[in-house]
């Protein structure tokens, strides 16, 4: 299966962050804590260039914790300020400020030795969709500005919040890049909700979460499902799982939609705990 999907607004979208990057001090980078690296576009880099960047693995509280502070080491080694955080219950926001400061540092001191007056940084915030960052403008700006939805492409114009005294805010439309030279990293983005069902084949989705719980979390797998030991033959896994929860026809056959929606919101819904998707590169690689 090939999963693309850009939008027209989202080609409009880059062209309009390309053009009010020299209006920010810094770009605070939002990425899905359960795909630090797979729900990070890569035409990112390539329009903010060598603009500060703050990297924020936004619903920590969904991922890995062991992960994620292996996460949060790999980006250090590669000299990437990056936090952990949970927008929706506010949870690590207070550290987003220090570490734009902090970063900005060097650039303020030069604008208050040339004799130029304060003021609030300027941020502006990308990431893909669904990752959530009008929830996390509307919890540094405390109150509800930004509009919010649990589906890709609800914002759709770029907007200037102000959060405070000390930071103002350029909220801009998730991006999603043409293509994925790498399927699975389509998959991934597709299992935590980041691409529209509606235009997925989603039981390749479900076929791809059960072989990558089998590889990485194969006992919460197991315990989940009950299953002893997992066939090799994935349609044993659907007959068995459907067979368990009841997602059978009429006629008593297996319904496969009914149990590739389970096994999807299952996850997406943390029934089998925190997961991570991205596996992070050990400190030799």
């Amino acid at each position: 299966m090939t999963i693309q999907w850009f939008p027209g607004h989202m080609a409009k979208a880059r062209r309009e962050v390309t053009e009010k990057l020299k209006l920010v001090d810094i770009v605070f980078e939002l990425v899905d804590a359960r795909l630090p690296m797979s729900s990070r576009n890569p035409m990112i880099d390539d329009i903010i260039q060598q603009k500060p960047r703050l990297v924020l693995l936004n619903k920590a509280d969904m991922a890995d914790p062991a992960l994620t502070a292996k996460w949060l080491s790999y980006f250090e080694r590669e000299g990437i300020r990056a936090l952990a955080i949970n927008s929706q219950a506010g949870s690590g926001l207070q550290a987003i400020n220090k570490a734009a400061k902090d970063i900005l540092r060097p650039k303020f001191e030069r604008m208050k030795a040339r004799g130029i007056k304060p003021r609030a940084i300027r941020a502006m915030i990308v990431g893909i969709p669904n990752v959530g960052k009008s929830t996390l403008i509307n919890r540094l700006a405390k109150k509800n500005i930004a509009k919010t939805g649990n589906m890709p492409g609800v914002t759709k114009a770029q907007q200037w919040i102000k959060a405070g005294k000390e930071l103002e805010l350029l909220d801009t439309p998730g991006i999603l890049w043409p293509k994925f030279e790498d399927q699975e990293t389509g998959y991934k983005l597709a299992l935590t909700g980041a691409i529209k069902d509606t235009v997925l084949n989603l039981q390749d989705v479900a076929v791809f979460a059960l072989r990558f719980l089998e590889a990485h979390y194969p006992q919460r797998l197991k315990e989940r499902f009950q299953l002893e030991d997992p066939p090799e033959e994935i349609v044993e896994i659907f007959n068995h799982i459907a067979k368990l929860r009841g997602c059978l026809t009429s006629g008593a056959e297996v319904d496969y939609d009914k149990t590739t929606d389970l096994i999807i919101r299952e996850i997406r819904g943390e029934k089998l705990g925190k997961l991570t998707f991205d596996i992070p590169p050990s400190p030799s690689e």
